[in-house]
């Protein structure tokens, strides 16, 4: 532990943390505490632990802790602190025995720390190259790290699409996720009847299941609801397209998820969609699916089953296949917004090749689009590369199968389409941002891959080469019909946060693997901060927390890949690969620590109140959840949902084969899943 001594001292002492716990060791005594002091000097004797054991403040720390366990009130969070102290100290000094160049890099903070006067450049940088890698050197230099990262996404195209989409309308399958949760204090609800009113009420009163970025509270005003923004300016998008291709009529079709953060609201879900719509202007362009989980538990029991007990009896099928639905963390209805474009392609449509994914607080800005890239937002998708083939820049052979765009600020549009969304930060730094800055990279990856744009006679000029894309958006990406179902990627259901980053880490040791095409130009307008403060303020803290548990989930999820962890890494850094770390719990931990420590010292406590009582729990969690070498929980439930997965795409299959021959039994799974379908249409 003496490692993070030197790191864990100068933190405290530059950000003037205080972190002094109470010294008093009779139980008694501490439960007369102030309960917001209690809890800083809870979290203050975790840092305490992390210093040299010698150190009079670490015993006096263990003495606190150790005496607080027995407490009926706070001995759970004095126990997780511990078990955090004693998990770090255990990872530090196996990373350090397999790689002693972690060993030399905390010397190296050392010596940085104990110059005169500090170098606050130099010390970030030492201490990034032990917890952080994926950070150094950029800062000072980020002309040339984008230029490197450029030509390490840079593909050689073998081969473009011959084939590639045609007409948008009719060929893609759009999607979109529709989060739910319970009432604002402020919402009228005087529109929905007493018995919705009363189930809402009830819903209020369960215990919270899922927490999203920024969820759309039942009963928000029209003006700030998500569902209609988006749903309104992707109608008047088409009715654009429409006016530049006027044999085009055919009405778009849209799918949506509907998740829900209270288990109640699983059935009120649909119920509440339809009345928003109905109450709306009408979205004459657009026929919106809207899909629940007992939807989606209807197309396993009434189709997929079927199909399997007809051609393929699976033992526990039933249980495998509950990986296809809508309700659980960011994961699970990611990878169902995908996959059920193979089933549309099968048993609904089969002029369907491919889906494509928008976010409802995002929306395509067509004036400026065609103005200043010359194409409509459906042109963008007529490219080739989308479906090319080629080689990698180490050689390796890639089918660029999916397409990703790029977004652009609402406030920072006035400046053109092109105007990266995260910028390089500038400043001083947080006492976490020490220990991980995503900050840095995503910027880099914004530059380097989001804003690259095609030029003839460049070293990308869009036909013999192009840019594959490894940072992408949970919006403005898609799939080829094709290379969904012949490489079956996913997103694991306990994903909580960056379900767009972590769905090509299921594909990318395959030796052909899948990629995305970058599509220059292919840019969507956030406008999530002009309409939706009041639900991504309720959001804040889990959000911060789901990037805790992002690094503990992508670095345990990395080692369950058939794919080696360095080979990922490879690939995936600087900012997808920065949350698959190599010490983990360490930093996941840090993190959350001088987080609350900051807090307190900023006179927030309530705001550090509510970190510590979401946080710790969550926490807990997720390290139980991806401990163990070979056989963690993670590691169980990633073979359970690909063999769930492999299940789905080989009932398609089935099923296509039997269509194709006209037999009986698959023409009845066909006209059930129709009628599902059509149950779900919503507008």
């Amino acid at each position: 532990m003496t490692a993070l001594n030197p790191v864990i001292q100068f933190l405290i002492q530059s950000q003037q943390l205080d972190t002094e716990p109470l010294l008093s060791v009779e139980l008694s005594k501490l439960e007369d505490q102030d309960a917001n002091a209690l809890r800083q000097n809870l979290n203050a004797a975790f840092l305490m632990l992390l210093v040299d054991p010698l150190r009079p403040e670490f015993s006096q720390a263990k003495t606190y802790l150790d005496n607080l366990t027995r407490s009926p009130k706070w001995g759970n969070w004095a126990k997780f602190y511990i078990n955090a102290a004693q998990l770090i100290a255990a990872e530090l000094e196996k990373c350090s025995q397999a790689d002693p160049e972690l060993k030399a890099n905390f010397q190296r903070v050392e010596t940085a720390l104990a110059k005169t006067p500090i170098d606050r450049n130099e010390i970030s940088e030492s201490v990034w190259a032990a917890l952080f890698p994926e950070g150094v050197g950029i800062r000072g230099h980020e002309e040339a790290s984008i230029s490197q990262l450029r030509e390490k996404r840079t593909v050689t195209i073998s081969q473009l699409n011959p084939d590639p989409i045609q007409d948008p309308a009719k060929q893609i399958l759009f999607t979109s996720n529709v989060l739910l949760t319970t009432p604002l204090g402020s919402a009228d609800l005087s529109v929905f009847d007493q018995d919705f009113q009363t189930q809402l009420s009830e819903t209020a009163q369960e215990p919270q299941l899922y927490w999203y970025d920024h969820p759309i509270p039942i009963g928000v005003s029209a003006e700030s609801n998500e569902i209609l923004y988006g749903l309104k300016n992707f109608n008047q998008a088409v009715e654009v397209e429409r006016q530049r291709h006027p044999g085009e009529t055919a009405k778009v079709n849209c799918v949506l998820s509907v998740s829900v953060t209270h288990k109640r609201l699983q059935t009120l879900g649909k119920s509440y969609l339809k009345q928003v719509l109905a109450a709306n202007d009408p979205l004459n362009q657009l026929n919106i699916f809207a899909f629940t989980e007992a939807d989606t538990d209807a197309l396993i029991q009434q189709v997929l089953l079927p199909i399997l007990e007809k051609c393929a009896p699976t033992e526990n099928a039933a249980d495998l296949l509950s990986v296809f639905g809508v309700d659980g963390r960011y994961g699970r209805h990611y990878s169902f917004l995908k996959a059920i474009a193979a089933l549309w392609n099968i048993l609904i449509d089969p002029e369907i090749k491919a889906t494509f994914k928008i976010d409802l607080d995002q929306v395509f800005p067509q004036p400026e689009l065609i103005e200043q890239t010359g194409a409509s937002a459906f042109e963008h998708f007529l490219t080739p590369l989308w479906g090319a083939t080629g080689q990698d820049a180490d050689g390796n052979p890639i089918e660029l199968g999916m397409i990703a765009g790029a977004l652009v600020n609402q406030r920072d549009i006035h400046k053109g389409v092109f105007t990266p969304d995260v910028t390089f930060p500038n400043g001083g730094l947080a006492s976490d941002e020490y220990i991980f800055f995503s900050k840095l990279p995503q910027a880099l990856s914004t530059e380097a891959e989001m804003m690259t744009r095609y030029q003839p006679g460049t070293p990308l000029d869009g036909s013999q080469t192009c840019l594959q894309r490894i940072h992408v958006t949970g919006g403005t990406n898609g799939v080829l019909v094709d290379s969904l179902r012949r490489f079956q990627p996913f997103t694991p259901s306990f994903i909580a946060r960056a379900e767009d980053q972590a769905y090509i880490l299921s594909t990318l040791g395959q030796s052909d693997r899948l990629g995305y095409a970058h599509a220059s130009g292919l840019i969507m307008r956030h406008d999530k901060e002009g309409f939706a403060q009041e639900a991504i303020a309720m959001a804040k803290v889990g959000k911060q927390i789901g990037d805790y548990l992002r690094i503990l989930m992508f670095s345990a999820y990395a080692k369950a890949l058939p794919q080696s962890f360095n080979e990922i890494k490879h690939v995936a850094d600087p900012f997808t690969g920065c949350f698959i770390s190599r010490l983990p719990i360490t930093v996941a931990l840090l993190r959350f620590a001088l987080k609350v420590s900051t807090l307190f010292s900023q006179g927030k406590a309530e705001e550090a109140t509510e970190f510590m009582h979401t946080g710790i729990p969550q926490l807990e969690e997720g390290l139980d959840f991806t401990q163990g070498q070979s056989n963690s929980a993670l590691q169980q439930v990633y073979d359970r949902e690909k063999q769930g997965w492999t299940l789905f795409y080989r009932s398609l299959a089935e099923v296509e084969k039997a269509l194709q021959a006209g037999e009986p039994w698959a023409i009845s799974v066909q006209t059930a899943a129709k009628q599902i379908v059509s149950d779900c249409l919503v507008n």
